[in-house]
């Protein structure tokens, strides 16, 4: 949730340290000496501007990344494509999903052209999935699924398509869809403030009872044995304050908010500047794999031609990869592949590409045509792209890529053959 500069300011104030502070300012003021309640009002009020414009610098930087998470969407509104906010997508409307969209809502799919999702900020897996149109009834709906898996008929907010067509009917938003269900189980954990906080607030309140306890036994001394009860509660209250550590507030507040700002150097966001304390006092850090422990990218790691192995992946040496043949390979890796690739596995495709200088060009030097492309299907799971020369009157040259079973088909080969790569796929599997 965004926290205006007020909301900021008032949490600041509700520090125990803090507090003290500000109700020492306002006894010495209540007592007649204005110097010390300057003084402390101040101390106070530099460690509060410090917390409070580094807090807010947190919260301005966070709305800007709110704004990139609200994608724009293309929707069909009384029968016309319109442009519109991610935020304001609403139940019921069309959404056209193409590849490098983002999916603004949860939606149940009713066309798909080769439509897939990069669904790992849900499911933490880098591999695209398919999506599949729904194929029941006008105005019911598929079983509330589970993001992941091929061939479901739904898209998940947040979610990047990754390549294909499509176009889903909205379901879901903001916090009923598969997204802000996240957002709405962290919102249902109550933070345990940090020990630091703790500390603070049972030295505050420790130090406030025997400051109070020895300045109300001091002051009725004095009221007793010399008669004089105005003087008597002034002495009482300056025991009092000379027993309470005004200094470790301020330089506690003072810390943390220096803390905040240094660690904003290395561009971590110090949304509350008690984490700051939380932080330096873990001892165990758990967290996912993907883009942590992996890059979340694939890469072309080998090749196999007649039986033998060229490895082309991070590391290699390079050895081979000049062979004629080996280029010819790479070479339709990259044809089968979207010119503009989204998907990983294309993205694999063009890199290696691009090292070996390779690209779709035909005997006259000229780059070729993309005519058409067929992507997967659940009874071929391959992507065939049709290529021509520029001229217009070349040849067309097919280039699959998919399931070895599938590739096999399409290229007709022999029983012998086809039981030959079945093995060597195996084998490299």
């Amino acid at each position: 949730r965004r926290r205006s500069p007020l909301r900021i300011v008032l949490d600041v104030l509700r520090e125990p340290m803090l507090l003290l502070l500000l109700v020492g300012s306002a006894i010495y003021l209540l007592f007649g000496e204005p110097l010390e309640a300057i003084i402390l009002t101040v101390f106070a009020s530099l460690s509060d501007i410090i917390t409070v414009v580094q807090e807010f610098r947190t919260e301005s930087v966070l709305d800007t990344l709110r704004d990139l998470a609200s994608p724009r969407a293309l929707v069909i509104r009384d029968g016309q494509h319109r442009r519109i906010p991610g935020r304001e997508v609403v139940r019921g409307d069309l959404v056209i999903l193409s590849e490098g969209d983002r999916v603004p809502a949860d939606a149940l799919v009713l066309a798909a052209e080769d439509l897939r999702a990069d669904e790992s900020l849900l499911t933490g897996e880098s591999v695209p999935v398919r999506k599949a149109a729904f194929d029941g009834k006008p105005g019911t709906a598929p079983a509330p699924a589970r993001p992941g898996g091929d061939d479901q008929p739904r898209v998940y907010s947040g979610s990047l398509v990754v390549g294909g067509t499509g176009t889903a009917e909205v379901t879901a938003t903001g916090s009923n869809s598969a997204l802000g269900q996240i957002g709405v189980s962290l919102a249902s954990i109550d933070p345990e403030p940090p020990r630091l906080r703790r500390q603070t607030g049972r030295l505050v309140r420790i130090f406030g009872l025997v400051g109070g306890f020895v300045a109300i036994l001091a002051a009725t001394l004095h009221g007793l044995l010399r008669g004089d009860w105005y003087e008597a509660a002034l002495a009482g209250i300056a025991l009092g304050m000379a027993m309470l550590p005004e200094e470790f507030p301020v330089v506690l507040a003072v810390f943390m908010a220096m803390g905040a700002w240094r660690i904003s150097k290395a561009r971590v966001l110090t949304r509350q500047a008690a984490a700051i304390e939380s932080l330096g006092s873990a001892t165990v850090l758990c967290t996912d794999k993907t883009g942590t422990l992996t890059q979340n990218r694939m890469a072309v790691q080998a090749i196999r031609l007649d039986g033998e192995t060229v490895v082309t992946g991070p590391g290699s040496t390079g050895e081979g990869l000049a062979d004629p043949e080996l280029r010819e390979a790479v070479l339709c890796g990259l044809m089968a592949s979207a010119p503009r690739p989204a998907d990983p596995m294309d993205v694999a495709f063009h890199d290696l590409a691009g090292r070996l200088g390779l690209a779709p060009v035909g005997a006259d030097g000229a780059p070729l045509q993309l005519v058409h492309t067929f992507g997967l299907r659940r009874d071929l799971l391959a992507v065939t792209q049709l290529w021509r020369e520029s001229a217009g009157n070349g040849d067309l040259i097919a280039v699959a890529k998919g399931a070895p079973e599938a590739v096999f088909v399409l290229c007709q080969l022999p029983e012998a053959a086809t039981a030959r790569l079945h093995f060597e796929a195996t084998e490299m599997a």
